[in-house]
């Protein structure tokens, strides 16, 4: 099972992630894609948030091509696969097989020993909270289009 972090609900998700030290490179695609003021908003949402070590796991030159301006819109595709509306813990989400992300893509998501995988990526650190919702560390970059 995933590690359970609690935090004090009083920053947003931005704010939480940044102060995380796991998910660097993640809050800065959102800040690159555009996208700080609408997870900063009222929400609530769930973001499945990878690690700075997952985002390693790219293929090599596949970050810096994602944060070129001329890349932005795919980017912000990237990040909104990563998130869902409402705030969803891991327990709410041992049942379900599937999920719409913010992209407008449906994600597989499954049950694999006690942990949730939502298209290939565990979860690693689990119900994150924040003001405006709730963040899950995954281990994989997930790749809108690639089920």
């Amino acid at each position: 099972m995933a590690d359970t972090i609690a935090t004090p609900l009083t920053q947003n998700l931005i704010d939480t992630a940044a102060a995380n030290g796991s998910f660097n490179t993640f809050s800065r695609a959102v800040e690159s894609a555009g996208l700080s003021d609408s997870l900063r908003a009222k929400g609530p949402f769930t973001v499945f948030a990878p690690t700075d070590a997952a985002f390693e796991k790219l293929p090599a030159g596949r970050l810096e091509t994602l944060f070129k301006p001329e890349n932005k819109a795919e980017l912000a595709s990237l990040v909104n696969y990563h998130v869902i509306n409402g705030r969803k813990l891991v327990v709410d989400m041992k049942s379900w097989v599937k999920t719409k992300t913010m992209n407008g893509q449906t994600a597989p998501m499954k049950l694999f020993n006690n942990s949730i995988c939502i298209d290939g990526a565990n979860v690693t650190s689990a119900d994150i909270g924040s003001s405006n919702g709730v963040i899950h560390g995954i281990d994989k970059v997930n790749i809108p289009g690639k089920q």
